[in-house]
């Protein structure tokens, strides 16, 4: 029985991803001086950010 090509190679599908998770889109705001550690608490509808590149 032979594996299945999507096995193994894992740097076969290392594009450029286009949407950010919440953690990071957190980490841009931070460094964009859009988010304060102590007020901002809420993590749902952040804002859109750019993509860093």
């Amino acid at each position: 029985m032979t594996r299945h090509a999507s096995y193994g190679k894992s740097n076969k599908g290392a594009k450029k991803r286009n949407v950010l998770k919440r953690f990071e889109r957190v980490d841009v705001l931070r460094s964009l001086g859009r988010w304060k550690d102590g007020e901002n608490k809420r993590v749902t509808n952040l804002p859109k950010t750019p993509i860093p590149s």
